[in-house]
């Protein structure tokens, strides 16, 4: 059976990096973005082409902005590994409604446990995920609301893999 990794960071903490390492160790890869492209926004396209830039020409992405749960086990049947790039992103699109209808919190949470359940297989699937708890609490109460279903989804992955990293400044620190 696979394994199931976490990858915590904030930006530009080098969380992918050691994500799409980990995933390259176990054979073929299946890179999974949660981020929906949305061609108006350059700063994202750029931060996307940059990410792509850096992967293996031989890796298969998947743009998978909903629905990671009726994915991810057909992904997780065969041999090597899924990288989920990232959670964060993900749980956006869920909370703010892109792609289909707005989900409230517990909801997300149970998105968060079926999609965990999905991602156990064969393949080592190596989630990324912001760590967004460790700054000031939000003064908005939409960022508010994202920051504490951010920090429960965070919570309920971490119980459920079998390993946990932190990344900051582009060194890690295996927690689990």
């Amino acid at each position: 059976m696979g394994e199931m990794i976490l990858v915590l960071g904030g930006s530009r903490s080098g969380k992918s990096r050691l994500a799409e390492r980990l995933a390259g160790e176990a054979g073929p890869v299946t890179y999974v973005a949660t981020a929906g492209r949305d061609d108006s926004d350059l700063e994202m396209v750029a931060r996307i082409e940059r990410h792509r830039a850096n992967r293996p020409r031989d890796w298969t992405t998947m743009e998978v902005p909903r629905g990671l749960e009726g994915v991810l086990p057909g992904l997780v049947a065969r041999e090597g590994a899924v990288v989920i790039d990232c959670l964060t992103l993900w749980l956006s699109n869920l909370i703010l409604g892109l792609g289909g209808a707005a989900l409230e919190d517990e909801a997300v949470l149970e998105a968060v446990d079926r999609a965990a359940a999905a991602a156990r297989g064969r393949a080592r699937v190596v989630w990324v995920s912001n760590e967004v708890g460790s700054g000031i609490v939000p003064a908005d109460p939409l960022a508010r609301r994202f920051s504490d279903v951010q920090g429960w989804a965070n919570q309920r992955l971490a119980a459920a893999s079998d390993a946990v990293h932190l990344c900051v400044a582009g060194l890690s620190i295996r927690l689990k």
